[in-house]
């Protein structure tokens, strides 16, 4: 903003203007010249005469000599907004809009677009040539105060898309005006522009332009007394991703709303879980201990190995089906033949259906069985080779999957299906994901509550998340849990009872029974120990009844055996894509 202006002063800017404009008169002239000889569209003269009033409020008149080609209407652009801060924007506010009719022009209606508003002016015919069109309207918010004085500040002229020759704004006020500038090109431009000065009276600023491109603006500022017109900037929030992710008593109360619902999340796992940890904790020494019944050998509760896995981590999963397998030929169902290497050139087994009627097999047992002895046409066959598994298999696969897990309802280990459950927590949790991310986007763009949105997101995502762990054991479910953690704590020990160390096929019985157990465990290699030497001291033992060996192969090479074949069953079950 100039000092203010001195009479002096005003001598000798005058005569440097009448320099300037004598200089850069025949250039214009040419120029305009150029472009009527072409036909191009022009603003050939725009006079802005503003008076302001009370509260910073101005009566427009403007003058518009714009030359047409051909065309019956034109376009004013205002600017009504201009970013004033990071959250906030200046608004200018355009009323009261009207448009004289002479020489056939009315208007058009107006409209928005991004940071201006656009005035559209039409005319009953086609045009060429050089038209005057009149508007008048009323601006407001162009006042403010700003160091010790009231300024007024405005783009009153530009945005033209076409070439504008010459442009004047006089700003009349109620008061001897302090000081004035002006600046031209584009919005945010601190060029000066062509001159500027008061009246003799300082009452009047008066601001011109020579030549301006399309899309330049002439901004006009004059500095008023304090207390002139009372005027103050008008300013809105600006909607941008700060503003769109703040927090606000929405926001706020949608943060406070996920925190209780995660809270509660939580305490529920807590309740459902927590009860796990209570009864293993007193109850898991009941189970660590050499489980022995009569004559035979069983383990707590009378468990099956598929049995235990599904319970243990609430998942029919690969080393379950593994695990089964070798149940089945422990308990006679099937012969499992390693074949010679040396001999095929590669690592294999068969497995060989055995005769035994099927009436202690559990639903998940038998249709393993099935599958495993069904030819892929559907035929029965007495023996297929590990490497052969696959295609057709996966079908199967999951029906013994599914029954595994209606098993462990069927036992009252769980109220409901482990699978069931966390499909519907995860299918919710990923709906509400879905809807969160496309409620999040739609109020950034439209609105300051996006972080209420965000937290719908964070809610689905934890319900899905979540959802893995929300399969609840029943009671007597955690109570078995219980007691196979200290059935584990014993087949990890690897100890054989006293009744069975010193007799060797005894040993091996106890072996067999519960290496499925230890399949699913984890622990093969240390319970594979207790029968290392067994086949030594026991005669005809080099083979186990359940398995056979190639040639030369005796229980010492077991475990790594057995520890081959689990990698390969489940290489195979996976190959099916059956889980």
């Amino acid at each position: 903003m100039s000092g203010i202006a001195t009479p002096g002063r005003l001598r000798k800017t005058l005569v440097a203007v009448l320099a300037g404009v004598l200089t850069v008169s025949p250039a214009v002239s040419a120029s305009a010249a150029v472009a009527t000889a072409s036909g191009e569209q022009r603003v050939v003269k725009d006079e802005v005469a503003l008076t302001v009033g009370a509260h910073g409020t101005a009566k427009v008149r403007e003058t518009i000599t714009y030359w047409f080609t051909g065309n019956d209407r034109l376009e004013r652009r205002f600017v009504t907004r201009q970013h004033h801060s990071v959250t906030q924007d200046r608004v200018y506010r355009i009323t009261n809009v009207t448009v004289g009719a002479a020489d056939g022009f009315s208007f058009a209606g107006r409209s928005r677009h991004g940071d201006s508003t656009v005035v559209k002016i039409r005319n009953s015919r086609k045009l060429t040539g050089a038209h005057t069109v009149t508007l008048q309207y009323d601006v407001s918010g162009i006042v403010a105060p700003a160091g010790g004085l009231e300024e007024l500040r405005w783009p009153a002229v530009g945005g033209w898309p076409v070439r504008l020759d010459e442009a004047r704004v006089t700003v009349d006020a109620d008061a001897m005006i302090r000081n004035v500038n002006c600046f031209a090109g584009p919005i945010e431009s601190v060029i000066g522009c062509t001159q500027y000065y008061t009246n003799h009276t300082h009452t009047q600023g008066v601001y011109d332009q020579q030549t301006m491109l399309p899309g330049e603006h002439l901004t006009v500022v004059a500095g008023l007394p304090p207390g002139t017109t009372g005027g103050k900037a008008i300013y809105e929030r600006r909607h941008t991703a700060a503003t769109a992710f703040s927090v606000n008593a929405v926001t706020a109360g949608a943060l406070l709303g996920l925190l209780v619902l995660l809270a509660g999340g939580f305490l529920v796992l807590y309740l459902l879980r927590g009860r796990d940890v209570r009864v293993v904790g007193k109850k898991a020494a009941e189970g660590d201990q050499a489980p022995v019944a009569g004559e035979g050998f069983e383990p707590p509760d009378g468990v099956r190995p598929g049995q235990i896995g599904t319970l243990i981590d609430e998942q029919a999963d690969v080393i379950d089906v593994t695990a089964t397998i070798v149940d089945l030929a422990v308990r006679g169902y099937l012969l499992i033949e390693e074949e010679d290497r040396a001999v095929t050139g590669r690592t294999d087994w068969a497995l060989r259906r055995l005769d035994r009627p099927d009436d202690e097999l559990l639903t998940y047992e038998r249709i393993l069985r099935d599958a495993l002895f069904t030819a892929p046409d559907g035929t029965p066959r007495e023996s297929v080779k590990l490497s052969e598994l696959g295609g057709a298999f996966a079908t199967q696969l999951a029906r013994v999957r599914s029954a595994m897990y209606a098993d462990v309802v069927e036992q009252g280990w769980f109220a409901r299906r482990p699978d069931t459950t966390r499909s519907r927590w995860t299918v919710a949790g990923l709906v509400l994901t879905v809807l969160g991310i496309a409620g999040t986007t739609a109020l950034a763009f439209t609105t300051d509550f996006a972080l209420a949105g965000l937290a719908v997101i964070i809610a689905g995502a934890a319900m899905a998340y979540g959802g893995q762990y929300m399969p609840a054991k029943t009671a007597q479910g955690s109570t078995v849990l219980a007691h196979m953690i200290g059935f584990r704590a014993f087949l990890e020990r690897g100890e054989i009872p006293a009744s069975a160390a010193d007799a060797p096929r005894q040993r091996i019985a106890l072996f067999s029974r519960f290496l499925p157990y230890a399949v699913v465990f984890g622990v093969v290699p240390r319970w594979a120990e207790t029968v290392k030497d067994a086949g030594e001291q026991a005669e005809r033992a080099d083979n186990l009844y359940w398995y056979e060996g190639p040639a030369e192969w005796d229980l010492t090479n077991f475990a790594e055996s057995m520890r081959v074949f689990t990698l390969a069953t489940s290489g195979s079950i996976s190959q099916s894509r059956g889980l």
